[in-house]
């Protein structure tokens, strides 16, 4: 049976990217792997919009956040954190350990933070050094409105902007330069179509002024010594070679598509996604939701595991759990990367069979026609 992945992250990854990453290694310090390197830094300053650089660092999403925190804050700097899910969290998580000084907003899950109550945490918090945001958060298939957000914060404060772009960064318009955000970080196998194992953050210059005068306090995850290397086209210690090599595939598609282009795929597909699973009867998480994941309650009566096993083993659908609080409540369809109108049918109709299956009363085909509708009507 052919497998099928709708998680996000990690994403589908391309065949000819696939084949990009088999060829025969290459060394990391020869001019063959220098000039894909070379490309690679440019073209990343297409995908973040931004003159600045956007370091790669062979680490997981979560390695770029911790880097971001460890390279620009010392202990006792106060850092404003939006935790609207389980990885805005996470940010909160990193501040505390590496300054020990957290101003945590916590906001219902499925819910963004509103401008007026980031203004009130500013006012409130005039020293604070940073907020960290979330883009789109993974847990939740919630967006927020960086552009927005991060105005306001430079308006009302000398705050760094830190957000979490990993599954936002190739799904969502995102300006970075444009908007004033300080660090951007996203990771390879959300909408940059790769295996996991890289992250890539984008970096400010007024956020570089910072990191250059802090006393080293990190060696491997450390943005200082990234930008040293950065500036040479170079990378500080053993990349990880091949995924480097397939992002170079995976930005040349990118830009052979045109990042606007991008973003209107990814809302159209999450569009229809949306339809479908409404024509189903099924409730809708978010209420702010995402261009990369849409989140849906399971129908009243249906397990998730049966539900779980008949859409995997049956039909060779994977989706995702919910996590914390709302295990075995929701599941999450990601439409992040690679995919186009034909996988969206897919999805619905796999979801379709699975209720179908597990004896759930529907109109057969009534979430088929949706996403088919949305997709023509337009």
């Amino acid at each position: 049976m052919k497998k099928r992945l709708f998680t996000p992250g990690p994403t589908p990854v391309p065949e000819n990217v696939m084949l990009r990453m088999a060829a025969p290694i290459i060394h990391h310090r020869n001019p063959e792997f220098m000039e894909i390197l070379t490309r690679v830094h440019e073209d990343l300053k297409y995908l973040f919009r931004t003159t600045q650089p956007v370091v790669v660092l062979s680490c997981s999403g979560t390695g770029g956040m911790e880097a971001t925190i460890s390279s620009l804050f010392k202990q006792g700097d106060k850092v404003i954190t939006v935790n609207a899910g389980k990885f805005g969290e996470r940010w909160g998580e990193l501040v505390r350990i590496f300054t020990g000084n957290c101003v945590e907003e916590k906001v219902t899950w499925g819910s963004a933070i509103q401008p007026e109550r980031l203004a009130e945490l500013l006012k409130a918090h005039p020293d604070a050094k940073g907020v960290c945001l979330t883009h789109s958060e993974t847990s939740t298939g919630t967006a927020a409105d960086i552009q927005t957000l991060s105005a306001l914060i430079r308006e009302q404060s000398d705050a760094l902007v830190l957000v979490d772009g990993i599954t936002a960064v190739g799904a969502h318009e995102f300006h970075f330069d444009d908007w004033g955000v300080d660090i951007c970080i996203t990771g390879s196998q959300k909408g940059l179509m790769m295996p996991p194992g890289l992250a890539l953050v984008a970096v400010s210059e007024r956020a570089q002024d910072i990191i250059k005068g802090q006393s080293m306090t990190q060696y491997y995850l450390s943005l200082k010594h990234a930008l040293k290397a950065h500036a040479g086209d170079d990378t500080p210690f053993t990349p990880a070679v091949s995924l480097v090599i397939g992002l170079d595939e995976a930005l040349q598609m990118i830009k052979a598509e045109g990042i606007e282009h991008i973003w209107k795929r990814h809302e159209s597909l999450a569009d229809a996604c949306r339809q479908g699973c409404n024509a189903l009867g099924m409730k809708l998480f978010s209420n702010s939701p995402s261009f990369a994941v849409t989140p849906v309650w399971l129908p009243e009566g249906v397990k998730w595991s049966a539900f779980n096993k008949a859409l995997k083993n049956s039909n060779g659908i994977t989706v995702a759990a919910g996590q914390d609080d709302y295990k075995d409540k929701i599941f999450r369809i990601s439409h992040l990367g690679f995919y186009d109108e034909l996988d969206m049918l897919t999805v619905i109709g796999g979801i379709e069979r699975a209720l179908k299956e597990i004896n759930f009363p529907f109109e057969i085909g009534a979430g088929v026609s949706a996403v088919q509708k949305a997709f023509l009507g337009n």
